[in-house]
């Protein structure tokens, strides 16, 4: 009795990795997967798949990060789309669990903001700068000060020639 008993426990330990292991596609996508989703363990922040703490009792992948991978894996086993997966865990973590935000709705400023912004501050220098050149050769030189009437240069005239004779 207690023999069959240890057989039939090996067998179902036997088959259950067995029934759970995934195709080489399938840990393809599972890995890809895990990449896209946060560690939501609140101690690093790493990607599900490449969370990693070193020293302490252990290092390696969290235990939050290895049910996540675990969970990936089994819905990817069941044949769940990715989209599908992901949506599930925004649902259960919120939007923050994603590594990068979808590119739609508000979030799409944060992929188009990096390249909009410096293109429109090179446009706005460009421009003040063409401006303030355009400004400054249309501009004539003015001399500093009230006209000089001619009695004036006339005298002063008079008095640097008297100088230069003494």
């Amino acid at each position: 009795m207690a023999v069959g008993l240890l057989l039939g426990f090996l067998m179902i330990f036997a088959a259950a990795p067995a029934a759970s292991a995934l195709t080489p596609q399938q840990a393809e996508r599972a890995h890809a997967l895990s990449l896209k989703l946060k560690c939501m363990c609140g101690g690093c922040d790493d990607t599900a798949g490449s969370c990693n703490h070193s020293g302490g009792a252990f290092a390696g992948p969290c235990a939050t990060a290895q049910a996540e991978l675990k969970e990936i894996d089994q819905r990817i086993s069941r044949g769940e789309s990715d989209d599908l997966i992901l949506q599930d865990f925004v649902q259960e973590y919120g939007p923050s669990v994603l590594v990068s935000p979808p590119a739609k709705g508000f979030d799409w400023l944060v992929w188009v903001m990096p390249v909009v912004l410096p293109l429109l501050a090179f446009g706005l220098v460009w421009t003040l700068v063409r401006r303030w050149r355009h400004r400054a050769m249309l501009q004539p030189a003015v001399a500093a000060g009230p006209p000089i009437s001619d009695e004036l240069i006339a005298r002063a005239r008079g008095e640097a020639e008297r100088e230069s004779d003494e």
